[in-house]
């Protein structure tokens, strides 16, 4: 018949500028394809060279060992009898693209270069590449000799065309351009094209999954249509991660799913479609089918091949399937921990420290660390011998089995209690039964004697000892003899991470973590250069409240009851003396906000491009309820006043898990200057005139009423 087609949609977990381990998956997952019968292949956007090699574009270096690497594509016995559609960057007359190389036994159709380049947020296509603004233009592209001479080819079509196989016709996508308000398959879809593959390189942000998957399958919903999906996956070299969600969708419904997160480095989603299905779904339609006769036609590259056979009348089809989304708490739980583990095999290390103060935030780090652990004694248990080979090497033996995840977290990671004579006994307990409840090997220590000599050296050199303010002391001395601790702690943090696993008889170091949130980061409470300083933070970009949702979930979940009475307890950084034995010092007291309203400021600020005034004037109608014009003003200038006093302190802020829209990350997603004018004097006197408006409207209205 000639009408069932098996397409297959890859998640690889590519690693920027590992050439030869990008090429291996890319071969595995085209050679698990062919087993499963797909006759097209689709992976990731910029594949070949890893999406994350930023400013590496630049290099001819990264051109060069991109074609050698598609070179060895074309020569290999698995990327025969398969149409193969790959990512890489090309230079075309002096000009960089991003670009889709789609090839069939040894011969290169067309190379396709992506039209809506990704450039808010995390992304800056724009500083790399140039988008192709000759919409339905192909032009020649003259092949270097290393292709030429595997192919026999001199030119090849370059530009914005579609494949017409023997029996459908295929369209290319490359991910931003499905976000945008003319995407491609929508013209593409009234010219006949059957088939939109997307190759993306989309990351992870907590609740956006579901926005992906509605919008691929509306892209076929109103349109007719078979949607393939393919996305990178894993911690390819840098803050962002790549969640996978491979998938296929025909007529408005998904049909079949790939995972979100997973520690297996090569996923190849199948599926096999009646393109009848599509031809019926369109022939309704009345609309599209009066569009369809008015569109201008795409060049067309003449494919002799086809994605079905002609005895197909038996082959299964694939039938919709009901998409799961993973709860907020379960994102946090995997993203973060597969995060981890690409970084900790990656970078060779031998696991992970972490000091662990029995708060809030540094238990969710913990926590995270304990459900990468799950995760991994998980993909050994099913079989995965990568992970297995990465177990074996981190932990320096090659018989280890990881069974037990409380066993293996004893291995990988090391939870350090600094306590001072401001640490409370209970922090300290928190801190000493979560550690055993997790399996991690647990260090408590003192910092006091460090904390007085530091002291000890200003008051020798200066004259003069600072005291604390319960003591007399002023506010500097205050907040100079907090920070002075928090210091300490980070410099014996990465003393510990250096020289523990020496003393146990083990080799290698352990990476620091950090468990500073994303609220308190955007508010600056934190200690320049302390615990928030660290190798890496999987909670960076996370807020209080979802980690307060997330340790619920731990408890539930893991059964770790430990977190019950760090989930009650207030948060504090306990760097102020004990008052009768108890925590004085608690953290919302200090910031003088909360962190449910550090949360609002913080979407309002980045999200929705409020300054002041704007903050202020969406304010009073949120918290009409609660708080007078008069008030909100308080608040909002107080946000303000601390957020940019504090900005500077972004700028050496820890790499941190993207997780979150409104991260204050000064790296490359929240470009801000870190000098302010913290008076923000006219910002602030326009809304004093608005008070003062709205007050002497309360007036009006008052007297009216008395009247």
């Amino acid at each position: 018949m000639g009408r069932a087609v098996t397409v297959a949609a890859c998640a690889l977990n590519q690693w920027a500028l590992d050439f030869e381990g990008n090429l291996k998956r890319i071969v595995r997952s085209i050679g698990i394809a062919k087993n499963n019968g797909a006759r097209y292949r689709l992976g990731p956007e910029l594949e070949i060279c890893g999406y994350g090699c930023l400013d590496h574009y630049y290099e001819s270096d990264t051109l060069l060992h991109s074609f050698q690497v598609l070179a060895k594509l074309l020569e290999s016995p698995a990327t025969q009898d398969i149409i193969c559609d790959v990512g890489m960057p090309v230079l075309h007359r002096n000009v960089r693209y991003n670009c889709r190389v789609i090839f069939l036994n040894k011969k290169i159709l067309l190379i396709r270069p992506k039209i809506s380049l990704a450039n808010t947020g995390n992304y800056r296509e724009l500083r790399w590449f140039t988008p192709w603004t000759k919409a339905r233009h192909v032009e020649e592209y003259f092949l270097p000799r290393i292709i030429q001479e595997v192919t026999g080819q001199e030119t090849v079509p370059f530009g914005d065309a579609v494949l017409a196989t023997k029996d459908t016709c295929l369209g290319a996508e490359i991910c931003e351009e499905l976000w945008a308000p003319n995407s491609p398959h929508i013209e593409m879809g009234l010219d006949g094209v059957e088939i939109f593959a997307n190759s993306s390189g989309s990351h992870h942000v907590l609740r956006k999954a579901h926005t992906r998957v509605d919008l691929v399958n509306s892209a076929t919903a109103k349109n007719g249509g078979i949607y393939i999906l393919a996305n990178q996956k894993g911690c390819d070299g840098d803050r962002l991660y790549y969640d996978g969600c491979a998938m296929i969708s025909m007529n408005g419904e998904t049909v079949a799913q790939g995972s979100q997160f997973s520690l297996n480095d090569v996923e190849v989603l199948v599926a096999t479609l009646d393109l009848e299905d599509v031809r019926s779904y369109r022939a309704e339609i009345s609309s599209r089918n009066l569009a369809a006769s008015k569109v201008n036609p795409y060049p067309r590259v003449k494919v002799n091949f086809a994605l079905s056979s002609s005895d197909d009348i038996a082959v299964p089809i694939c039938m919709p399937v009901q998409w799961r989304h993973h709860s907020p708490e379960e994102e946090i739980s995997l993203g973060p921990a597969c995060w981890l583990w690409d970084y900790l095999r990656r970078s060779k290390q031998a696991g992970f420290l972490l000091p662990l103060s029995g708060g809030i935030d540094s238990s969710a780090t913990a926590c995270i660390v304990y459900s990468m652990c799950h995760q991994v004694c998980l993909a050994v248990k099913n079989g995965n011998a990568d992970v297995l080979a990465d177990v074996c090497r981190i932990v320096n033996d090659e018989t280890y089995v990881p069974e037990d995840p409380r066993e293996f977290c004893k291995r990988i990671f090391t939870t350090c209690y600094m306590a001072s004579e401001n640490s409370s006994q209970d922090t300290c307990n928190r801190a000493k039964l979560l550690a055993e409840q997790i399996g991690s090997y647990h260090i408590n220590l003192n910092i006091d004697a460090a904390v007085k000599a530091v002291v000890g050296i200003f008051s020798m050199v200066m004259g003069r000892t600072p005291l604390f303010s319960v003591f007399g002391g002023s506010k500097r001395e205050n907040l100079a003899l907090q920070n002075v601790q928090a210091r300490i702690r980070m410099v014996l943090a990465y003393l510990f991470a250096q020289l523990t696993l020496w003393t146990r008889g083990m080799p290698g170091g352990l990476l620091v973590l950090g468990s500073a949130n994303v609220d308190e980061s955007l508010r600056g409470y934190l200690t320049k250069y302390d615990c928030s300083s660290a190798d890496i933070n999987p909670i960076g970009g996370i807020s209080k409240t979802d980690l307060k949702n997330f340790i619920q979930y731990c408890i539930e979940n893991f059964h770790l009851t430990a977190l019950r009475s760090i989930m009650s307890a207030p948060p504090t950084a306990e760097l102020e003396p004990l008052v009768d034995g108890q925590v004085a010092q608690t953290d919302e007291v200090d910031m003088g906000m909360t962190y449910a309203e550090l949360s609002i400021y913080g979407k309002l600020r980045k999200i929705a491009k409020a300054g002041p005034y704007s903050m202020f004037c969406k304010l009073i109608n949120m918290w009409k309820e609660i708080c007078t014009p008069r008030e909100v003003a308080s608040k909002v200038k107080h946000f303000f006043r601390m957020y940019s006093l504090n900005r500077h302190k972004m700028t050496t802020l820890t790499p941190s898990y993207h997780a979150e829209n409104y991260s204050p990350d000064d790296n490359r997603f929240d470009l801000r200057p870190f000098l302010y004018n913290t008076t923000w004097s006219w910002q602030f006197r326009c809304i004093d005139k608005e008070v003062s408006k709205l007050g002497k409207k309360e007036e009006i209205s008052v007297v009216a009423d008395t009247v």
